[in-house]
């Protein structure tokens, strides 16, 4: 349906309430405004990416390039002038890769690109074994406990490109899930091709649900899981041998990095906004998350450059271990619980730096007075949001209410925990397009009576 001038509605629900709710003050519309043609010529979200992922590089929660990075977002938040800057600290495993080499060893002999799955186990010298393979983890799960002994599970679920992502939400589970179930029915190590809609030979790690003595889990680069299946379709029994080698340190630690803008008027209550500041080892973390690290904090910068603070505090957490289970965001939601109520919004920029395309949320009074002013960004109204982001869903189950800048992720996932996660995947113009849309949100929603 149409509403507002001819912008489209993705839910009906969206134009509900439009008269009803008071209109913005006129001055808070133009400072929204200013902050986003400033956002659409700045530069200092590039800035930022191309630091972090220069001078830090990759920062595997917990590792010592992860507690440079912290060091590093301690002081950029400073250097950005916020009121008070300050650190957490979070307790959590670390878990690291050492060596991964896979092979098939019959009927064709040839090297096989993988790369091991967060929190899988060592092979403890090399495991060769004939391959199972599945469609779906649904068809794993089917199977009795011990049927599998002896075996390798192959899981060949193939991921969707969708704009939203959602192609990869709906198989993660194969990943997160699969080491377990394929244990429990007897298997020696588990197989999945990448979660990933790219055709380079380049493996997606991601996270696994941890649980006691894991086994090796390895994804596949997509074509190299699309090279065993001919074989395994022509009919032959596949051999396959695995040599990893991985750690796990129960004792590690990090820290969330947060800054603050106190409110002029109301500085009890904040908006909170962020991203995650560890990424996998593969690449160097640009896409994931420093895009949203960098998008969130210019995005505030610009409004701590106005005359006067917005009404409310905002707040930017630089959260930790996100990629090993939003460790760090639990951290906070349990440290901070006793001051919930003071979180009137959250979101996180965690899904690349494409362009964002539209805003969801359940305020009529910020969806009338933000689109206007994020139409010419080519942001539609969008619909009732139901995610904030990864590290916001913590937050989420107290009540907090949460906004959503939804992004083109149409090529995310052809970079996603790969070693192709780099600074030249970062388009400048859709990164500024984003700081401009952050910027401006989060001052209205700063501003505005929810």
């Amino acid at each position: 349906m149409l509403c507002l001038g001819g912008l489209l509605l993705l839910a009906a629900a969206g134009c509900d309430g439009v008269d009803d709710v008071p209109k913005a003050d006129p001055a808070v519309i133009q400072r929204a405004e200013q902050l986003r043609d400033r956002g659409l010529a700045s530069p200092l979200a590039l800035e930022i990416v191309t630091s972090l992922t220069t001078e830090i590089g990759p920062r595997l929660a917990g590792t010592e390039a992860d507690h440079r990075a912290v060091a590093w977002g301690e002081a950029l938040l400073k250097e950005l002038n916020f009121d008070r800057v300050w650190l957490e600290r979070v307790e959590l495993p670390v878990w690291q890769r050492h060596r991964e080499r896979a092979a098939i060893v019959a009927p064709y002999p040839q090297m096989l690109h993988v790369t091991a799955i967060g929190n899988s186990g060592s092979t403890e010298g090399v495991l060769a074994a004939p391959v199972v393979r599945f469609e779906t983890l649904q068809q794993l799960e089917a199977v009795e406990p011990g049927e599998l002994a002896g075996k390798i599970v192959y899981i060949n679920t193939r991921m969707e490109r969708t704009i939203d992502g959602s192609g990869y939400g709906q198989i993660s589970a194969m990943r997160f899930q699969g080491g377990r179930m394929a244990k429990e029915r007897g298997a020696l190590a588990l197989m999945i091709r990448s979660l990933g809609t790219h055709r380079d030979r380049f493996a997606h790690t991601g996270s696994s649900r941890p649980h006691d003595d894991p086994i090796p889990s390895v994804a596949l680069s997509i074509p190299d899981a699309e090279q065993l299946d001919r074989i395994i379709d022509g009919g032959e029994t596949v051999t396959v041998s695995l040599d990893i080698e991985t750690s796990l340190t129960e004792e590690g630690h990090s820290w969330n990095v947060i800054g603050q803008l106190d409110g002029r008027e109301l500085p009890e209550q904040l908006v909170l906004i962020g991203g995650h500041l560890d990424s996998w080892d593969l690449g160097t973390g640009a896409v994931d998350d420093g895009a949203g690290i960098a998008i969130t904090a210019a995005a505030a910068s610009l409004i701590a450059q106005l005359p006067e603070r917005p009404r409310r505090s905002i707040r930017v957490v630089m959260f930790a271990a996100e990629e090993h289970g939003l460790i760090g965001a639990r951290k906070y939601a349990e440290v901070h619980k006793d001051e919930i109520q003071n979180h009137i919004a959250a979101s996180e920029s965690d899904f690349g730096a494409g362009a964002v395309w539209a805003l969801d949320s359940d305020s009529a009074a910020l969806l009338n007075a933000a689109m206007p002013v994020l139409a010419p960004l080519g942001i539609a109204r969008g619909e009732a949001a139901t995610s904030g982001g990864p590290d916001i869903f913590p937050l989420m189950q107290q009540g907090v209410r949460v906004f959503r800048l939804r992004q083109d992720g149409t090529d995310y996932f052809d970079y996603h925990h790969t070693p192709n996660d780099t600074l030249d995947k970062v388009d400048p113009e859709s990164l500024r397009q984003n700081v401009a849309a952050w910027a401006a949100v989060t001052y209205l929603a700063a501003e505005l009576d929810w």
